[in-house]
């Protein structure tokens, strides 16, 4: 579509009652980045109540109609998606707004192909509208889906505001004004929970002027930044005669329960005592049994937690609406009638939206009959999907299983994939970072992360490099593996599942954006890269990954050299503000002062030429030892950490994926985590001008 351009729904799908919106960008570093938001507004063009500001800190919005469902990897980076239940969008809504704003000062004019798609809920693409010329701005609205006479329309706008995200918000009428009535902001205390009750919350320190109520980045700053000054467009809220009112933290959505990482004092007699749980595992001692009880364990919590069955569906295009799920489920098919693992059934506005759903555990692989089978009988049916559950990620371009898609059939039927490491990965993000509605979900999830987090669960996420890996890494030493070898192609995709399983699990933990980079050309065909990267393996043997993570200032590279069975982790790092070499290299030691003592430390200099390097147990008492001795400009430090690769052998290969997972956790913990920017750096760490 071109900018201004409109067309009906309809007219492009007959499966138009969910929707979902991606926006994506790329950049030459692959660090770029922005937020994502959307507006609901009346047919006066304002937003109804701050709740119709839908943002990273309220990601729902509508009556659950609209939900931000955060990014995913792409083949040019990463995409932020967004889910509309279109029948579920209140009357009084007559349009939705959906933009992306950047912050800190950065403009969109750094990003590169910036897009709208818009898909149905088969998953098939229907609108794509490319955003030009928004180089000065930081705020965008990239389209607007909007009512006529009964039915949602779409309109690429493509408009920008220098003003940025305070502008926008200010236009639609989000409330920026102070409260008439605000208590003053207790001293700062250690939070403190019990399961039961909501957990407190650190009163950041506060501005002397009323703040927006909208989320930090209206002002140019994240959310972990502390606030700065009321932007421009805000100053006539301001009186100048009354003094200011103490302001309290910009608006955030309704507070709910997160659980604690620390549990409390066990009043057990001694510590072999264990904790009754509500899904054990001690009983598992089949596949059979394992893949039946994960599924009634996973399928259960999603029916009983509104927040977690909706973050696993909402990406499939399933509204937001009464759930039910089933297990064992018998359904005519032949002569043979087929059981599917489960059923899960959305309920909205006297419409069904049904999914099958087929599990596998225990590093089992999906068997294509089944799943043929089931899009058959779906098709038949009118169900909108069958989603399959397993140990395996699926990769863009790549499918895990192979089916036939009738094209005689008027009715489609959408094909998705969930790792068990997905379903991890969100249970963590609701209780430990985001929170649930009240006590008992959260308590719901702490038991299904335990069950799922158990050894003899068999959910595990991937753990199987392939057939291929041996015989691959035997060929790498003996020089034996040539360039176009399908068994390199085939180590490469599990490298690639291995890789965003990592970061999975990462951002579980820290509560942060953990993405892989794949720094490639926007439309280029993921098989293409892949057969590219595989000759490189044949050539050099080595597997290079790198991921982002929000917050940090450099993306980690992650490198498997199996010539020499060793993985490095790394980090570039920008120099900091100008300054005399030694007071840069000082600031750096002085930042590192917990890391490992065999830390590689490198000088990156201006120009082709590479700086000196050394070990920070070295560095330490000689920190000149990495000044360029040449007068070279430094431009920044590279870290390096190395460690032995896995070289267990047998079917698994559970070695080599453990000591990736040991190697990054060890890398962010111990050097990433010591050199993160604070939001405001004191005077004793600037170096010296």
């Amino acid at each position: 579509m071109v900018k201004g351009a409109n067309v009906g729904l309809t007219a492009l799908s007959e499966n138009v009652g969910s929707v979902v919106v991606g926006l994506g960008w790329s950049s030459a570093t692959g660090e770029g980045d922005a937020d994502v938001s959307v507006l609901l507004l009346d047919g006066d063009g304002k937003v109804r109540s701050d709740d119709d500001f839908c943002f990273y800190n309220n990601p729902v919005a509508g009556g659950g109609s609209v939900q931000l469902l955060g990014k995913t990897p792409t083949a040019d980076g990463s995409e932020d998606r967004i889910s509309f239940d279109l029948d579920a969008v209140p009357q009084e809504v007559d349009k939705v707004v959906v933009a992306a704003s950047r912050y800190g000062g950065s403009r969109f004019g750094e990003l590169h192909d910036l897009r709208l798609t818009l898909a149905d809920g088969a998953g098939d693409g229907l609108v794509r509208f490319a955003v030009e010329e928004a180089d000065e701005v930081s705020a965008v609205i990239f389209g607007e889906l909007y009512r006529r006479s009964g039915e949602w329309k779409f309109r690429a706008v493509g408009q920008g505001y220098a003003s940025g995200l305070a502008g926008l918000a200010t236009d639609y009428g989000v409330d920026i004004d102070d409260d008439a009535a605000e208590e003053e902001p207790e001293p700062e205390q250690e939070p403190k929970q019990e399961l039961g009750q909501e957990p407190a919350e650190a009163e950041a320190p506060q501005p002397a002027a009323p703040v927006a109520r909208v989320p930090a980045q209206a002002t140019g700053a994240r959310a972990d930044e502390a606030p700065t000054a009321p932007a421009t467009a805000l100053a006539p809220a301001l009186d100048p005669v009354a003094p200011p009112k103490p302001a309290r933290r910009p608006r955030t959505a309704k507070k709910k329960v997160t659980l604690p990482r620390t549990t409390r004092k066990s009043l057990a007699d001694n510590e072999s005592w264990r904790s009754a749980r509500l899904f054990p595992v001690s009983a598992l001692k089949s596949d059979r049994e394992r893949e039946t009880r994960a599924t009634s364990v996973v399928l259960a919590v999603m029916a009983q937690v509104p927040e977690f069955g909706r973050r696993l569906t909402a990406g499939f295009g399933a509204p937001a609406g009464r759930m039910e799920t089933y297990t064992e489920v018998t359904l005519p098919h032949g002569e043979s009638p087929r059981r599917p693992d489960g059923v899960v059934r959305v309920e909205r506005a006297g419409k069904l939206w049904t999914a099958l759903v087929e599990t596998k555990t225990n590093g089992n692989a999906l068997k294509p009959d089944q799943v043929q089978a089931y899009m058959d009988i779906a098709a038949r049916r009118g169900y909108e999907a069958v989603i399959t559950l397993s140990n395996d990620v699926a990769l863009e371009g790549s499918p895990l299983v192979d089916v036939r898609i009738d094209g005689r059939r008027k009715h489609k039927v959408a094909l998705w994939h969930l790792s068990w490491a997905e379903v991890v990965h969100q249970a963590q993000m609701l209780i430990r970072h985001e929170g649930v509605g009240n006590a008992v979900h959260a308590w719901l999830l702490q038991e299904l992360l335990h069950y799922l987090q158990h050894e003899n669960s068999g959910c595990h996420g991937f753990q199987n490099m392939g057939a291929a890996w041996v015989p691959v890494r035997r060929g790498i030493d003996d020089e034996t593996l040539c360039q176009g070898d399908a068994r390199a192609l085939e180590v490469i995709e599990n490298w690639e599942r291995l890789v965003r399983q990592v970061c999975l699990r990462l951002g579980g933990e820290l509560g942060q954006k953990v993405l892989p980079v794949q720094r490639t050309r926007r439309g280029s065909d993921p098989g293409v890269r892949r057969a590219e990267l595989a000759d490189h393996l044949c050539e050099q043997g080595r597997l290079n990954a790198e991921i982002r993570i929000e917050g940090t200032p450099g993306v980690l590279a992650i490198t498997a050299d199996l010539r020499t069975g060793k993985l490095r982790t790394s980090i570039e790092i920008p120099s900091a503000e100008p300054g005399y070499p030694l007071s840069r290299v000082k600031w750096l030691i002085r930042r590192l002062a917990e890391a490992p003592a065999d830390l590689h430390i490198e000088t990156l200099v201006d120009g082709e030429g590479t700086g000196p390097r050394g070990t920070l147990e070295r560095l330490r008492p000689e920190p000149a030892d990495i000044v360029p001795k040449d007068g070279a400009q430094i431009t920044g430090f590279r870290l390096s950490l190395f460690k032995g690769m896995g070289n267990g052998r047998g079917s698994a290969e559970t070695g080599f994926i453990r000591s990736v997972d040991e190697a990054v956790d060890r890398f962010h913990a111990q050097v990433v985590a010591q050199v993160e920017a604070p939001a405001r750096r004191s005077r004793s760490e600037e170096p010296a001008g």
